[in-house]
């Protein structure tokens, strides 16, 4: 079992991106896989018109992938979206997935919140696993500021010790 942790707040622009990639850099300086899910409820496309990729999907093709000898993605037409598990188990050789979004799925959150949203926090407290603030917040859960986030990855670390110990890896 992979851990999954999800970075959530309720508004963009409140620093949810800075803090996943802060902690993604923190877990791969001690040599950790990380993979990471942007939930985008909005769609996307990451492909370009007039390159090939982007041909090949508007020919018809349902399922587009390109590969290099250091990336490699595919693009999937579906009817409807994938769970958060599903995807999660499409994963192999990954110490621990973060994912930018996915304030409804039953995974252990980090709420980012900034003083200047004046609303309250989006999770209830059982949800949170931190938060990442820049004023306290009257929850009993570990709050991390912006520039405490080694301290962060610190207790993500411990997080997925307890993971794999409760899975009966070493």
């Amino acid at each position: 079992m992979i851990p999954v942790l999800s970075i959530v707040g309720k508004s963009s622009r409140k620093g949810k991106t800075t803090v996943i990639c802060a902690l993604i850099a923190a877990l791969k300086r001690r040599g950790r896989r990380v993979a990471t899910v942007k939930h985008d409820v909005h769609g996307f496309d990451i492909d370009k018109p007039g390159k090939d990729t982007y041909r090949h999907a508007e020919a018809g093709s349902d399922v587009v992938m390109i590969s290099s000898p250091w990336k490699f993605a595919m693009i999937e037409k579906r009817e409807q979206e994938y769970a958060l598990d599903e995807i999660i188990a499409k994963l192999e050789d990954i110490d621990i997935v973060l994912t930018e979004g996915y304030k409804s799925a039953d995974k252990p959150k980090i709420e980012v919140y900034r003083a200047d949203i004046g609303e309250p926090l989006l999770c209830n407290e059982d949800e949170l696993f931190a938060i990442v603030t820049d004023t306290p917040v009257a929850y009993d859960v570990p709050q991390f500021a912006f520039e405490d986030l080694e301290q962060l990855a610190d207790r993500i670390e411990a997080h997925m010790h307890l993971v794999y110990q409760s899975a009966g890896h070493p």
